[in-house]
């Protein structure tokens, strides 16, 4: 429509500008997938896919280095423990509880005597006193705190001195001639045989408990050691059969030394620890088990020996009824005590490998079987109400049960000294198979990869 004359002209409307939309920046990519992509483009040429090959090659033999010097490193630590820790503390423990009950069954035999206990006899008591107090220092020494070993040792170290007390007290009105000095004195054997005997057998368990999982640490084959080795000598022979049927070369030097030092530390392992698993397991078989054993017969010996005094002392004061039937409460315990022997005395016979461990057991059993005629005269000799000649019998000058009674802890400390050297032996070996073993693992896996790498590095300077 053409403008009217005179009229302002209108403005121009602007066309509607398109605006492009925004460009996304494409999206960062992580360092992972940047190497992952050179990795990929690597192995497309005969170099990069070389490189790759003597990295894991590399990488295969360190990891069956270290795995092996680790594994290898703490068996040796447990046998190692096992023959110089737990074993020392196990018999230690047995000391402590050997030592007790002869305190104990000392004192009885001094308390027959009358007034006039031997100088010897005092000693003897001291003696034992003192090496189970010894024994406590050491046992607390190498307990954790809190444990239940420390535990049981607290408790040991807080009724010895009760019972000490008692004894003297049980003395002093013994040597006066008063009659209540035998009442101190079974009070202190019930103390000795209710609370103190168990807590050094709960002791002994402990210990033992603490052995078995040394054991148990030393003897497994490293298997994911042996599984390493396996997989790093199998990854050398294929490298090695690779580059045979690319190149026709017979051997790289690099490589043979890698599986060399591979070959040497995998059989170094499998042998080393198949000698000491043997080792252990006999140091265990023939050594631990018969001091087990032995250990046991000696306890029931001097029970069976403290009962006996006892049952003079008490002169029948104490009782005890089985199935309907009385029975003097001491004579009562020596029997079970003197079974408790004999069994023990047959297990150990069965468990002795050589004649040496076996002869003194033997004789321990022919002064047992001597023991029980002897004590079933005395004790005879008792219930008609001869009580002097009873007491000859079991505290006199000849022909005695303490006669017997000597004869069996004698032989029994013999038979202990043998398994205790055999059981050093075998654990000694045990530990030593493995001597350097970590160490001459971790180095030949170190020597093992460099060789690999200039194996390999060897193959690529043709390339260059």
């Amino acid at each position: 429509m053409p403008a009217q004359p005179g009229a302002l002209p209108r403005p121009a409307v602007p066309a509607q500008v398109t605006r492009p939309a925004p460009v996304q920046p494409p999206a960062r990519r992580t360092a992972f997938d940047e190497g992952a992509e050179r990795l990929r483009a690597a192995a497309t040429t005969e170099p990069g896919r070389l490189r790759v090959i003597g990295a894991v090659l590399a990488l295969l033999v360190v990891a069956f280095g270290a795995v092996a010097a680790w594994q290898s490193g703490e068996r040796a630590a447990a046998a190692d423990d096992v023959l110089h820790g737990s074993q020392p503390l196990s018999s230690g423990a047995a000391s402590i509880y050997r030592s007790l009950a002869d305190a104990n069954t000392t004192v009885s035999s001094g308390f027959l005597a009358g007034g006039q206990e031997t100088p010897e006899t005092r000693d003897r008591y001291e003696k034992d006193i003192s090496r189970a107090a010894a024994g406590l220092v050491t046992a607390a020494a190498k307990s954790e705190p809190d444990s239940p070993a420390a535990k049981s040792i607290a408790k040991l170290n807080r009724l010895l001195p009760e019972y000490k007390g008692l004894v003297e007290r049980a003395r002093v009105y013994n040597r006066q001639g008063y009659p209540v000095g035998g009442a101190y004195l079974r009070y202190a054997n019930e103390k000795m045989q209710q609370d103190m005997l168990p807590a050094a057998e709960d002791l002994y368990t402990k210990e033992n408990q603490r052995l078995a999982a040394d054991y148990g640490d030393a003897t497994p084959y490293p298997w994911a050691a042996i599984a390493l080795g396996v997989l790093a000598l199998g990854a050398l022979a294929w490298a090695q059969r690779r580059e045979y049927r690319r190149t026709n070369r017979v051997l790289s030097h690099g490589l043979v030394a890698a599986t060399a030092a591979a070959t040497v530390v995998l059989l170094w392992l499998v042998v080393g620890h198949t000698v000491a698993r043997a080792e252990l397991h006999a140091s265990d078989e023939h050594g631990i088990r018969s001091l087990n054993v032995l250990h046991s017969a000696q306890i029931a010996a001097l029970k069976a020996r403290g009962n006996e005094n006892l049952g003079l002392v008490a002169r029948g004061a104490e009782t005890v009824t089985v199935d309907g039937t009385v029975y003097d409460a001491y004579y009562h315990a020596f029997d079970q005590e003197l079974a408790e022997l004999g069994g023990s005395l047959k297990r150990a016979g069965s468990l002795a490998d050589d004649p040496t461990g076996a002869r003194p057991v033997t004789a321990a059993t022919r002064n047992m079987a001597e023991w029980k005629k002897r004590h079933a005269d005395a004790h005879r000799e008792d219930d008609s109400g001869d009580y002097q000649q009873a007491l000859a019998m079991v505290i006199g000058a000849k022909g005695t049960t303490g006669e017997c009674f000597d004869g069996v802890d004698e032989n029994l400390n013999r038979a202990i000294g043998h398994e205790q050297a055999e059981f050093e032996r075998a654990a000694g070996d045990g530990r030593d198979a493995m001597t350097g073993l970590p160490a001459g693992a971790a180095a030949l896996g170190v020597l093992g990869a460099a060789g690999a790498v200039l194996g390999i590095g060897r193959r690529l300077s043709e390339y260059r």
